[in-house]
């Protein structure tokens, strides 16, 4: 005991030191207790808010429910067909509309542009980020609906496949950083040009993470409203053109059913939201499976 009160005097230096690591033992304790309390918390409002949403909607999830139109306003039964139809004519266009700008402006950015240009094309990919979604519903409003006369498919998946390009390209620009220069160097010594080398080098390496920001883009614009209601419009109709006519989309009918008076079609909204929600959860699962995070996971 006196020999280490000795030392402890002798020494104030270790002192300090022994009551600095004790009030960073602390810190750390108390940093860890209050991020797993916030994530228990946060953890816990999902799972209350999927369950409420589960709950409501669950009874009106039948075959009758993906397979038939919606029945005239306050009448029981009826689905969400066109619904489900319109959502997967909707996705599909802003894919194809959505991926390729995304991923060729990501590649700019990554692997071509340099210098005052290629720093206001990402200044334009954040501010595009940051825009409320509505204004892409407003744009391809101006565009497409009011020259046309009529609200369209077309419309309503250049709306959803522009709010699209930022978030592919971002993630495509990043995940191509990633790819080591060893790789584009050894590829340039065997002779391959710069295109071909980001063609069959660059991209095949960085593939799961496109992939990734691809989905993630797929999931976002599913559950857009803003957009679709000034562009695609809402019917209870099966849509037959891609360039005239409304067509129906889930999150629409969602919003629609929610200002009904009738208790029904309210109580069937939670059904359409539930389904949007499985949705996504489905495609986490599969950018889980194709990047193989559920591998790495197990090891």
């Amino acid at each position: 005991m006196s020999v280490t009160t000795q030392s402890t005097k002798s020494n104030p230096f270790e002192a300090e030191r022994n009551g600095l690591q004790f009030r960073r033992n602390i810190v750390n304790k108390l940093s860890i207790i209050l991020t797993g309390f916030f994530a228990i918390l946060a953890s816990l409002f999902l799972i209350y808010l999927i369950g409420y949403i589960a709950a409501k909607g669950l009874q009106f999830i039948n075959a009758n429910f993906f397979t038939q139109r919606p029945r005239a306003p306050g009448e029981t039964g009826g689905g969400w067909a066109t619904a489900l139809q319109g959502s997967a004519i909707l996705i599909a266009l802003a894919t194809i509309i959505g991926v390729p700008l995304g991923m060729a402006v990501g590649i700019f950015l990554s692997e071509v542009g340099r210098g005052p240009f290629a720093s206001f094309v990402r200044f334009l990919v954040d501010t595009l980020t940051g825009i409320p979604t509505i204004i892409f519903g407003l744009f391809a409003w101006v565009l497409i609906v009011v020259p046309s006369h009529s609200f369209s498919a077309v419309s309503g998946g250049v709306a959803l496949g522009i709010i699209m390009i930022p978030t592919v390209a971002r993630a495509t620009e990043e995940v191509l950083r990633l790819v080591p220069k060893d790789q584009r160097e050894a590829s340039a010594a065997l002779g391959a040009t710069h295109s071909r080398t980001i063609m069959q080098v660059v991209i095949p390496a960085a593939r799961s993470g496109i992939v990734t920001g691809v989905m993630l883009a797929l999931a976002r614009v599913a559950g857009e409203t803003a957009p679709l209601l000034m562009t695609a419009g809402i019917t209870p109709f099966f849509n037959r053109s891609l360039l005239q006519g409304p067509i129906d989309s889930v999150p629409a009918r969602i919003f629609n059913f929610t200002l009904s008076p009738y208790q029904i079609e309210r109580d069937q909204a939670f059904a359409g939201a539930l389904v949007l929600i499985v949705f996504v959860v489905i495609t986490s699962l599969a950018v889980r499976w194709a990047t193989g995070g559920f591998k790495r996971h197990g090891r």
